[in-house]
């Protein structure tokens, strides 16, 4: 059965392609992390548009059904431009709009803040499209640039990182809120911490089970999913290319995934 592919910038998307295959364990995964050019966030919307495209070369040749985009700021830059670029070829997931459906069943009338890199919050686009639903959701928006690198690291867990994340989250601008969105596939790392500073008194959102129940109601809709296989015990072999090789990125997999995989060096550019 064709695999589903996704990329990010990083290891970050780890944390989608962990809650996919949990969620469709007979499916098969091909992960592409963009590592070369990490993060995103920080890069203008046409690199990460021809970066974008690049990957999307390589999925396609892996045969691809679902491209899935788990990074905020390749599918607030360049998910239309792919979509128009795959064509018929294969089937294009963002994983902004998810997120934006459940605001609107979930927080209808009521204030939200999220969280994201420069590139996401610049974009506008999740305000633009939870105004679009027309649900009186109050979307208020803060760039929080140093905690991908943080959390890349592995720097956190710890009383610095718990110090970052209360400089951000105490910022008047997130005043007031009942739920965050965490707009970044990094972030769910720091759930914890951030549920701790809020204390129980706002809802924090992880993006990744929502995207990963939308693949499959999507997969399903089209009669795409992957059927069991014959022996039970058998499971898929998922495969992750990196642009940029390292051991220490190797091992942070661990962190994403829950255990480590195989990485292999796959440069965008010769």
């Amino acid at each position: 059965m064709a695999p589903i592919g996704m990329f990010d910038s990083g290891i970050g998307g780890l944390t989608v392609a962990r809650a996919v295959a949990r969620r469709l364990p007979h499916e098969r995964l091909v992960y592409f992390g963009d590592t070369a050019h990490l993060p995103y966030g920080e890069k203008s919307a046409a690199a990460i548009q021809a970066y974008s495209v690049k990957i999307c070369d390589l999925l396609l040749r892996q045969g691809c059904k679902l491209i899935m985009i788990p990074c905020n700021s390749a599918s607030a830059a360049a998910y239309e431009l792919v979509r128009e670029y795959v064509g018929s070829k294969a089937r294009v997931l963002n994983v902004i709009d998810p997120i934006v459906a459940h605001l609107g069943r979930a927080y209808a009338g009521r204030r939200v803040g999220l969280i994201g890199t420069r590139q996401t919050v610049n974009s506008n686009i999740y305000k633009k499209k939870v105004d679009e639903l027309d649900a009186g959701i109050e979307l208020v928006s803060l760039a929080t640039p140093l905690l991908v690198p943080m959390i890349e690291e592995g720097f956190f867990q710890n009383a610095i990182s718990d110090d970052i994340i209360a400089a951000y989250l105490g910022s008047p601008a997130l005043a007031g809120i009942d739920a965050l969105v965490l707009a970044c596939t990094h972030y769910p790392l720091i759930k914890e911490q951030i549920a701790r500073y809020y204390a129980g008194q706002v809802a924090v959102l992880d993006a990744s089970d929502v995207v990963a129940a939308d693949a499959e109601a999507y997969l399903r809709a089209h009669g795409l999913l992957a059927p069991p296989p014959d022996d039970p015990a058998t499971a898929p072999a998922h495969h992750f290319y990196v642009s940029d090789f390292t051991r220490s990125f190797e091992a942070s997999t661990q962190l994403f995934f829950g255990h480590e995989v195989q990485l292999e060096h796959y440069p965008l550019w010769e």
